[in-house]
């Protein structure tokens, strides 16, 4: 019997093994387009989760304090609260009101402030404005130039209104509200890269936030505090009557 009858009796011929690749790579091809959605719709998730704990710390700092956080504006975590303008015989003769107000109407959440993580899930702080007369605070003492003793502390009522507005685009031609008493934006995978003109809306340091669907150029994700919501904690809290 000849020895080399039996030389190509293992293994794979480089066709063969090229046939092979080709089917791997095919299989591979299909599969991480789904792999790859799977994980940004988990990161999705996990920031909506964030984002509405972070409202619900919110929302208890409010129970707590009489007032919405201030934005941190010095990227230290903390609410950034303005010098307080003092005006004497307010309310009556010989007192004087302490004024506290917030530094900027829009930065990002003062997450030491809120007791809550300082990113998302996409490792970016999220973006968070207040009507005004949300984070303030107004003290009363018995003396002018703010001395003598604290009378009272008074906040927002149940007739203050909300000044933010969420539009469905950037040209805001329908509008989901104008009267949002605060609204907390992440800006989803692509906020190191240039925004669209919707994402820019939500950069700009305006009173004006885009809200809608996911699509190729918007993945910014936007929720907002209606003052109606607002008001129900603060009842529930005996801050409001």
């Amino acid at each position: 019997m000849r020895l080399d009858t039996y030389s190509k009796s293992g293994g794979f011929s480089l066709v063969e093994m090229a046939i092979v690749l080709v089917i791997v790579g095919v299989l591979l091809g299909g599969l991480l387009p789904t792999i790859s959605s799977q994980i940004e719709q988990q990161r999705r998730n996990e920031t909506r989760k964030y984002i509405n704990e972070v409202r619900d710390a919110m929302l208890g700092y409010s129970a707590a304090n009489g007032s919405l956080p201030c934005p941190d504006i010095t990227n230290d975590g903390l609410a950034d609260i303005a010098s307080a303008v003092t005006t004497d015989n307010i309310p009556i003769t010989g007192q004087s009101t302490k004024k506290y107000s917030c530094s900027a109407t829009v930065g990002t959440v003062p997450y030491n402030t809120l007791g809550v993580t300082p990113n998302d899930s996409y490792n970016s702080a999220l973006i968070y404005a207040v009507t005004p007369v949300f984070g303030e605070r107004n003290e009363v003492y018995s003396a002018t130039g703010g001395g003598g003793t604290l009378l009272s502390s008074s906040f927002f009522n149940l007739s203050s209104t909300g000044t933010l507005r969420i539009c469905t685009s950037a040209a805001c031609s329908t509008n989901l509200t104008s009267t949002a008493a605060a609204v907390i934006v992440s800006r989803g995978a692509n906020w190191a890269l240039t925004p669209s003109t919707d994402e820019a809306e939500n950069t700009d340091n305006d009173t004006d936030f885009v809200s809608h669907d996911f699509t190729p150029t918007f993945d910014d994700i936007v929720i907002w505090l209606s003052p109606n919501t607002l008001f129900n904690r603060m009842v529930a809290a005996g801050k409001l009557p």
